[in-house]
């Protein structure tokens, strides 16, 4: 009899488990997860950019927009480089995602980004559904009249994305020494000269002003 009540006393703890287990996943479900997918240049900075926003996942450094297979550091050929950005929508929303993401390039470049030249650096926004698209280009519509002039940066179908290797991910905030033209620096010491160097954030201010997402205020 007492090994029946403690088989029993099992089988009810595994069920209570299983169900417990289950709800669980039901409410991850129901709270989803989306993701944005933004080129704005040096993908390092998109990518330290927006993991700072509430309600955005690991955010994860690529290739796409181009043809060629399995894209590399500097051998991407026709891709260039953007960041996926997984988010919680209960916890913020696409439209607030690419109205940062405008305020946080330079929106009148189409030869690159910053001190980044070429098509690789360029910007454009990766839209994976109709309703991205319609509120991608109403936030660029919005963006325009608050500059008063056209922003080159396309909106485009999403395609195949391709992750960088993890040297690359995350990069802001390692602190694996590497060989700079200023000496051996953590790669988080590296992404920061790099930032300031490259004229980003100034140049960003230029744009926006106090509307700048993301640039520093020094």
């Amino acid at each position: 009899m007492t090994g029946t009540f403690t088989n029993l006393k099992t089988l009810m703890l595994g069920i209570t488990i299983a169900m417990g287990l289950a709800v669980q996943c039901g409410q991850a479900k129901a709270q989803g997860t989306d993701a944005a997918v933004f080129a704005g240049g040096c993908f390092w900075c998109v990518e330290a950019d927006f993991e700072r926003v509430r309600g955005v996942g690991d955010a994860i450094s690529g290739f796409t927009g181009g043809t060629t297979a399995n894209p590399v550091y500097r051998r991407s050929g026709d891709h260039i480089e953007a960041v996926r950005i997984p988010f919680d929508p209960n916890a913020v929303s696409y439209a607030t995602l690419v109205n940062l993401f405008f305020r946080s390039i330079d929106v009148f470049d189409d030869g690159g980004q910053f001190c980044d030249r070429g098509r690789e650096y360029t910007t454009a926004i990766f839209v994976a559904t109709p309703e991205q698209r319609r509120i991608a280009e109403a936030e660029k519509a919005r963006a325009e009249r608050k500059l008063g002039r056209d922003i080159v940066t396309p909106i485009l179908d999403a395609g195949r994305f391709y992750p960088v290797d993890e040297y690359h991910q995350d990069y802001y905030r390692q602190t694996a020494v590497v060989l700079t033209r200023r000496g051996p620096k953590t790669k988080a010491e590296a992404y920061k000269f790099y930032r300031t160097a490259c004229g980003r954030d100034a140049r960003v201010r230029e744009i926006w002003g106090s509307d700048a997402a993301f640039a520093a205020k020094s």
